[in-house]
């Protein structure tokens, strides 16, 4: 009865106009994409039109198949021309799934909308979006579920919910259809071999779905609050107060206990910062009457305000200072990023050329480097007497402080002043949280005890002032877009 309602509220708008969009959604008539959810038919229509007419910034890929064999379709959306950030850096990486289970439509949606956002942004010149598209990728893959999404039906066509299906504490919660084993169906299996293989190093991982209008970040499983809580808590804090007054909780408290879901595995496994978006409570039917931009404005508000500012989804270490005073270290470390690191050391490396040996705090000697950590990040061997809580060996940084620690180099030949110092630290305090290996600007360091204090290199201070203002500057601008 709800379908037949829906299509007799919805025939005469799909009627109403045949005339296609100008910009980026170009297979269907605009009545029709604002009020009538996407099939399998017309999402390829509409992912496929855009690759064609914006080869520039869309790549589209099939990363596998559903498991009656109809394709999942990954949009990687930036500006390709550039293949890192202006500054040489890595592109930020946000990764975007909608349609686990295939009657949520609204969540489908808004995972389409945030594309097709960022894709007409781009074809009509707007500055915001080409800034973002130059330093950030997207990759969206808008429809998991499309067997699901077809029959207008929770599960896959095995009868499996989807997002009970990952291999985090899979199983092991209250819950219904969570399939015979870990990504036993061939939609999650692509979705975390698309997570391991492509996006290892994703800086965000949203989720998205209907049923309850809230956002729930990790755990499902726990009550308790997740080891990067200071992030989660800021994201929270800055979206109510000047976006949405959509609530922001941990899952297990904010709907109930859930084991095996995309949003913990990308958390838990991954290391990623994860959320739930959950759009509202309506679901099982086929069309809106109020347009989906409206519909969904203020959800995708809140997306955009967690792209544009998604550097800030980690710990970002800068050192202010660094002098070495014989067999010290004498080390200040600001903070600039959101999220806390409890792991953090200085490597030395003698040879300017060769980086294969290293020293760390407190060794005595040499170590090697021994290969890389998914995502080319280096990954080092430091030793298992090696405590980065003990004074002198490794240190923390709190989100959005700085700490000024000494480190014990005496087994080092650091005291020429030569060489090459580097920055080892993980993203986020959870411990399955990527390393960074970032080169320290040999223009701070200082040698010697002479010096008058421990206070940033004029360059350094430029860094901080430019990124304050361009925090200010993107408050400003966040609803100008």
């Amino acid at each position: 009865m709800r379908r037949l309602l829906a299509v007799i509220m919805l025939v005469p708008l799909m009627v109403a106009s045949a005339s296609p969009m100008a910009s980026g959604q170009i297979s269907q008539p605009d009545i029709i994409q604002e009020h009538w959810y996407h099939s399998y038919a017309t999402l390829t229509l509409d992912v496929n039109a855009w690759e064609d007419e914006y080869p520039e910034i869309v790549n589209l890929l099939v990363v596998g198949q559903t498991e009656m064999g109809r394709n999942l379709w990954m949009l990687q959306i930036s500006d390709w021309s550039q293949e890192t950030k202006p500054d040489g850096t890595a592109k930020e990486v946000i990764y975007i799934d909608g349609g686990h289970h295939g009657n949520e439509h609204l969540g489908t949606e808004l995972a389409f909308l945030v594309a097709e956002y960022y894709i007409d942004g781009w074809a009509d010149g707007e500055k915001a979006i080409l800034d973002i598209l130059a330093t950030t990728e997207l990759h969206i893959l808008i429809m998991l579920n499309a067997d699901g999404n077809d029959f207008d039906t929770r599960w896959n066509i095995n009868q499996v919910d989807l997002n009970r299906n990952y291999d985090h504490y899979w199983n092991t919660c209250p819950t219904t259809q969570p399939g015979s084993a870990a990504f036993s169906e061939s939609e999650t299996l692509a979705n975390s071999v698309y997570m391991n293989e492509v996006v290892p190093h994703a800086d965000l991982y949203i989720t998205m779905h209907t049923g309850v209008w809230i956002m729930l970040y990790p755990w499902g499983k726990w009550p308790e609050q997740p080891s990067d809580w200071e992030m989660y808590h800021s994201i929270r804090d800055e979206v109510n107060t000047n976006i949405s007054e959509i609530p922001i909780r941990n899952a297990n408290q904010g709907l109930y206990p859930n084991c095996g879901t995309s949003r913990d595995y990308g958390y838990g496994v991954m290391g990623y910062p994860t959320f739930t978006f959950e759009t509202d409570d309506e679901q099982f039917l086929l069309g809106t009457v109020e347009a989906l931009s409206d519909r969904l404005e203020e959800e995708l508000d809140v997306m955009r305000y967690l792209i544009q500012n998604v550097w800030y989804w980690r710990a970002r270490l800068v050192v202010d200072s660094l002098e070495m005073e014989g067999g010290k270290v004498h080390l200040s470390v600001s903070n600039l990023g959101h999220a806390s690191t409890s792991n953090a050391t200085l490597l030395y490396f003698e040879d300017e050329e060769d980086f294969s040996e290293f020293w760390f705090p407190g060794s005595d000697g040499a170590a090697e480097l021994i290969g890389e950590q998914k995502g080319g990040i280096t990954q080092v061997q430091l030793g298992s007497d090696f405590n980065f809580s003990t004074t002198g060996y490794g240190f923390a940084v709190n989100a959005t402080n700085s700490t000024v620690t000494t480190l014990d180099f005496r087994s080092a030949p650091i005291s020429s002043g030569e060489g090459v110092w580097a920055l080892y630290y993980q993203k986020r305090v959870v411990d399955s949280s990527m390393w960074v290996f970032e080169i320290i600007n040999e223009s701070i360091l200082e040698v010697g005890a002479d010096n008058p204090g421990l206070l940033p290199a004029p360059s350094m201070i430029l860094v901080l002032i430019a990124f304050a203002l361009a925090t200010i500057n993107e408050r400003n601008s966040r609803y100008e877009l």
